[in-house]
């Protein structure tokens, strides 16, 4: 992955030239002493202004990065960095907590996070990846492969969310460790940790899918899930 990371930043400076002023991976990946090939590689890609040419000229570097079962970079201007914390309290959070700086300088020193839609942001967002679940399994419940592969997919989006949502819950310093966060959560919120546990067995290649009953664990899946937004839901407005 070391590799791959500097492929990526020398990709974006060919592609972005002078504008290109940070580039920076964060969350679960920066922290790790090695770089574990199932870990998400959340790269923030900031320019001095992000224009339509810009946007071309990241598309194939952007198409290759998910090739590789990347999330597509999270790409800001200068001003929007120093503006956004607000509306991106989540990933601003992660970004300050850990960081490598792959690229440039460090636009998150200093950066003050305003968390005053914190608690609303993490619930919207538990809500939309919950529909977003919901409506794309609608369309694949019957076959077995896809309906695992979407779950399988999910599951580190989730175990992002519940860590915030442990973080509004009082825990100080959730981990960033995704069976960390599942038996945290189990803990805080009395949810069963069987359905994110099987799945992030399914993402670590620790267990045969054709072992696994894809239809009832999204049923058991989504049980939690439901039970984690709640938790949110109920919590101090």
């Amino acid at each position: 992955m070391e590799r791959i990371l500097t492929e990526l930043v020398e990709k974006l400076k060919k592609a972005h030239g002078n504008r290109l002023v940070s580039v920076i991976l964060y969350g679960s990946a920066a922290g790790a002493a090695e770089k574990d090939r199932f870990s998400d590689y959340n790269v923030l890609c900031v320019l001095t202004d992000v224009t339509s040419d810009d946007l071309a000229a990241s598309e194939p570097i952007f198409r290759w990065w998910r090739d590789k079962k990347n999330p597509s970079p999270l790409l800001l201007s200068e001003s929007e960095v120093r503006t956004s914390t607000d509306c991106f309290a989540i990933e601003f959070h992660d970004m300050k907590e850990r960081n490598q700086i792959l690229y440039g300088r460090d636009v998150l020193e200093g950066l003050e996070i305003d968390y005053s839609f914190y608690r609303a942001q993490v619930e919207h967002e538990l809500r939309a990846k919950l529909l977003r679940l919901r409506q794309k399994a609608g369309g694949m419940l019957s076959d077995r492969d896809l309906l695992l592969r979407l779950m399988a997919d999910s599951v580190s989006t989730f175990c992002v969310l519940m860590r915030h949502a442990l973080l509004l819950a009082g825990e100080t310093q959730p981990q960033f460790e995704k069976r960390a966060v599942v038996a945290a959560a189990r803990d805080k919120f009395g949810i069963d940790d069987g359905p994110f546990l099987a799945l992030l067995d399914v993402r670590e290649e620790k267990v045969k899918e054709r072992d696994l009953q894809p239809a009832a664990l999204f049923r058991e899946y989504l049980k939690q899930v439901y039970a984690v937004v709640d938790a949110v839901d109920q919590m101090q407005k």
